[in-house]
Parts: C-alpha cells; structure tokens; sequence
C-alpha cells in the first residue's frame, strides 16, 4: 500500500511537471506572450502614475483609451494563455482515465478519519467493502494535485514579492540620486547668491 501511495503521489507530481511544462512551452516562452506581458505591466505602472494627478477632461480622456489598451492587452494575454489551458486539459483528462483504469479497484491508501457522507463517493469509488477509510487513487491524486498547486502559488508569491522589493529598491535607489542631485543644485544655488557685506 506504501509503494501505491508513493507512486499515485509521484504520479501527480509528473503530471503537474509535465502541465507545467506544457504551459512553459507554449505560452511563456513564447514573444507575443513576453511582448503582451511587458506591455501590461507598462501600462499597469502608467495607470498608477496617472491616477495621483490632477484630473482635466484632457487627462481623463488620456486614462480612458490607456484602460482600454490595457483591457485590450489583457483579453489578448488570455487568449494566448487559452491554447494551453485546451492542451493542459487534454494532457490531464488523459492521464486521468489511464492512471484510474490501472489503479481501478484497488485501495492506495488508508485515511486517518472518515471522510463526510458527500465526499464517500469520491474517496471510496470502485473500492469493494464498507469501510470508508480506505481511499481511492483519484481522491488522493486530487489530494497531491491541491497540495502541490498551493506550494507552487505560495513559490510564485514569495518571487512575486521578492520582485517587488527589488523594484522598490531601485525606486528608493533613484529616489535617493533625485534627492542627491537637487541637494547638489540647492548647495550650487546657495554658493552663487551673493551675501550680503557688512
């Protein structure tokens, strides 16, 4: 039962990698997805700079075909990222149905607890008997599918946030030269002034 577990486990982490470089290739690696990416986040920046201004008819006229280019980008990002969720979705329904015809009827795992009467069905199915704690592979494949999609999103948090802080690094960096730089004009400015004689 060991060895079952340990390969159902294996064998949803093969089909995340292999989802996952499904999605690698045909999407982000691709240039339109790099150049549509890098247009959305330009105009992201442009929209957070826009909305601290003034507001003029003229301004709000610029923010609106701004948003509609960003609406734009981002329907057009969605597309691209559509042809492989199709495929991602083929590749998984696949490996489904072959990996549930090779582990059909048989117990992969034993579950501490009994699980609630509306999921029985699932955690139980096509397993012969009435004891409810043992499990099916498709319950523990989706088990170790959610398990490894929350520890991917919590990796692509954490490198999200990493990017941010160098951004604002930078942003502090130019910041800090801006402040240098008209501290230096203000100390030239004070040194031409004439003073007054006594």
């Amino acid at each position: 039962m060991r060895k079952l577990k340990v390969a159902s486990f294996l064998e949803s982490v093969l089909t995340f990698c292999s989802c996952a470089g499904l999605t690698w290739l045909m999407v982000y690696r691709t240039e339109k997805y790099q150049k549509l990416k890098a247009e959305v986040e330009k105009q992201m920046e442009k929209r957070k700079e826009a909305h601290g201004d003034s507001l003029d008819k003229q301004h709000k006229k610029k923010i609106e075909r701004e948003e509609e280019k960003l609406k734009n980008n981002n329907r057009d990002l969605s597309f691209v990222k559509m042809k492989s969720m199709f495929a991602i979705g083929f590749a998984f329904t696949a490996l489904l149905s072959m990996f549930n015809s090779i582990f059909d009827g048989r117990v992969v795992a034993r579950l501490p607890f009994i699980p609630i009467s509306w999921i029985q069905g699932l955690s139980h199915r096509n397993l012969p008997g009435d004891d409810f704690s043992e499990c099916s592979f498709i319950f523990l494949y989706i088990l170790c599918t959610m398990a490894i999609r929350q520890v991917r999103r919590s990796v692509a948090r954490g490198t999200m946030a990493i990017r941010q802080v160098r951004r604002s690094v930078a942003r502090g960096t130019m910041a800090i030269r801006q402040v240098r730089r008209s501290v230096a004009r203000g100390t030239m400015a004070i040194r031409q002034v004439p003073w007054p004689s006594d």
